[in-house]
């Protein structure tokens, strides 16, 4: 009975640790002003969040790379327009956060779009 517990509990708190890493992502996206330019999944000034998750997906270096670019700043990934480096008052750790919540961004499956009309075929 106590092995049940302490699993149940060791789950529940795996699971709310994932949720606070992601809100905490969320909000250095925000307090950090990088969603002036990106998105998630809508195109803006910079390439969306997915955009970037995906052009890294499998690249070994990506998060090393992707944490120097946000400290920095930068051009010439995806277009002439310059990125600006991130404020010295977010930290390191802040920084790692963010990118990790970025490389971790995956599409959303699409549902399937409901047709108001039962066939195609014409009456002959």
């Amino acid at each position: 009975m106590k092995v049940c517990y302490i699993l149940a509990m060791i789950v529940a708190m795996s699971v709310s640790t994932a949720a606070l890493a992601a809100n905490k992502a969320e909000k250095l996206f925000i307090d950090g002003n990088c969603n002036n330019c990106h998105h998630p999944t809508d195109e803006m000034v910079g390439p969306t969040l997915l955009q970037i998750a995906d052009k890294y997906r499998g690249d070994k270096e990506a998060q090393a790379k992707l944490e120097k670019k946000v400290r920095s700043g930068g051009s010439g990934s995806w277009g002439v327009m310059p990125m600006p480096g991130t404020r010295a008052s977010i930290s390191n750790e802040d920084i790692k956060v963010l990118v990790t919540w970025i490389l971790a961004q995956k599409e959303k499956p699409k549902t399937p779009e409901k047709s108001d009309t039962k066939s195609d075929k014409t009456a002959k």
